[in-house]
């Protein structure tokens, strides 16, 4: 029995962690669709105060969002580290998010919440190193060795100049 149940949450690990890859590789193309069927349509998704205007709620929401950070921002995201705790329906990563039209970036944390019954993001609460000043191009923990560590410190998506400005 005890085998059994360390594969189902194996199983169910490698489920969430797969969810999470897909919704960052919707977030870095755009795909409003990809992006929106990784969550639970009431998904809500938190954000520090003055941060997009609060908190989003709605899988659409949430997901166009973020493809009008990609036009207007040339944003793009990285997982950099991803831990899932599959007996609780919850998974934490840490990423880069680059706002290449900036040429800002910042990093930050989100935990993650699961529906049990649809294996779906139901909530995601973000947690940033520090608020983005103004003049400040990149956001980070302050003397932590980022690149020591194996952290990505260049956008790995290509993305044009900036065209114009989108209402994000």
């Amino acid at each position: 029995m005890e085998g059994i149940t360390m594969n189902v949450l194996s199983n169910l690990a490698a489920q969430y962690e797969a969810l999470i890859r897909t919704y960052f590789d919707g977030c870095n193309e755009a795909d409003v669709e990809k992006m929106a069927a990784c969550f639970a349509e009431d998904a809500v998704h938190y954000f520090p105060p003055s941060m997009y205007g609060g908190a989003w709620h709605g899988n659409r929401l949430i997901a166009q969002r973020w493809a009008n950070f990609v036009a207007a921002k040339g944003s793009a995201w990285t997982i950099d580290r991803l831990v899932v705790v599959p007996d609780s329906h919850q998974a934490v990563i840490e990423w880069t998010h680059y706002k290449t039209f900036e040429g800002t970036i910042l990093r930050g944390d989100e935990w993650y919440v699961f529906e049990e019954t649809t294996g779906l993001i139901k909530e995601i609460r973000a947690y940033y190193a520090a608020a983005q000043h103004p003049g400040v191009p990149i956001t980070e923990l302050e003397g932590f060795d980022y690149a020591g560590r194996g952290y990505h410190l260049t956008c790995p998506v290509p993305r044009p100049a900036a065209s114009g400005t989108a209402d994000i």
